[in-house]
């Protein structure tokens, strides 16, 4: 019974990588629907681990076969999820650049933060305007696959270097803007839409684009429509509303923790 307290180097190891699984797992489903199914699994398995722990026989035998049974249906219902998570491991870079350390959390892209408040300055500027943009804000997952299709730039957020690119006139206009931690990294990027989005006629191709990106990546989408000057907030696939940018930019600060 009390074999457990005796700890192994390995055995927190063990512990360790899998808090780090869990800890992502999570961090990919939150603010999802998937959130409250995560947490009722993991209620269920403790009290499988506690049943088997007291030598509940009968219970433990039940819970064991009903979690066993139960994989099918969660790789299922945890399919996007799954999808996203295998993407974000594949796109790491094991470099001495520290791209992987960098995935891991315990080194930031950037040092500054990501200027929220100048980004919503020009969106709300290109709405009244009604200058169609694509911003895609980067959190954990290697967008290096989106930048190749574009211009790579290394240039400080703000907003008159926003309004610049996005301005009618200028080349750099066409596609998406990458943004990571306070830097553009990328301009004129070409978004690959999936097969299987479907939205009603009055959304244009960049709203397409943000919803395919962010339902196959964790990155955050705004989009600026150039019919109606609406912007929209894309996560998870999803448009998020919002009824002031006061409330906009309060969403993306806690999206980017």
């Amino acid at each position: 019974m009390l074999d457990f307290i005796h700890f192994r180097i390995v055995d927190v190891v063990d512990i360790l990588l899998v808090a780090l699984l869990l800890y992502y797992f999570y961090k990919l489903i939150k603010g999802t629907v998937a959130i409250n199914i995560f947490f009722g699994i993991a209620i269920l398995y403790f009290i499988w681990l506690l049943t088997r722990i007291m030598d509940m026989r009968m219970l433990s035998e039940l819970l064991g076969k009903f979690l066993g049974l139960g994989v099918l249906a969660l790789i299922i219902v945890f399919q996007q999820e799954i999808r996203r998570f295998l993407l974000m491991i594949g796109s790491t870079k094991f470099s001495p650049s520290g791209n992987f350390i960098q995935k891991l959390g315990f080194k930031s892209t950037n040092e500054e933060e990501t200027p929220v408040e100048d980004i919503v300055k020009a969106l709300k500027k290109f709405a009244k305007t009604k200058t169609g943009a694509l911003i895609i804000i980067a959190r954990n997952f290697n967008l290096d696959f989106l930048k190749a299709t574009g211009d790579k730039m290394d240039i400080k957020v703000n907003t008159p270097i926003l309004e610049s690119i996005f301005f009618k006139n200028s080349p750099l206009h066409d596609g998406a803007v990458i943004i990571e931690g306070n830097r553009i990294t990328a301009t004129r990027t070409v978004l690959p839409i999936s097969g299987d989005i479907h939205l009603p006629e009055s959304y244009g191709l960049r709203h397409r684009a943000a919803v395919s990106i962010t339902k196959n990546t964790d990155a955050l989408g705004l989009v600026v429509s150039e019919e109606t000057g609406k912007v929209s907030y894309v996560k998870n696939g999803k448009f998020l509303p919002f009824k002031t940018y006061d409330e906009l930019i309060q969403m993306i600060k806690y999206d980017l923790k």
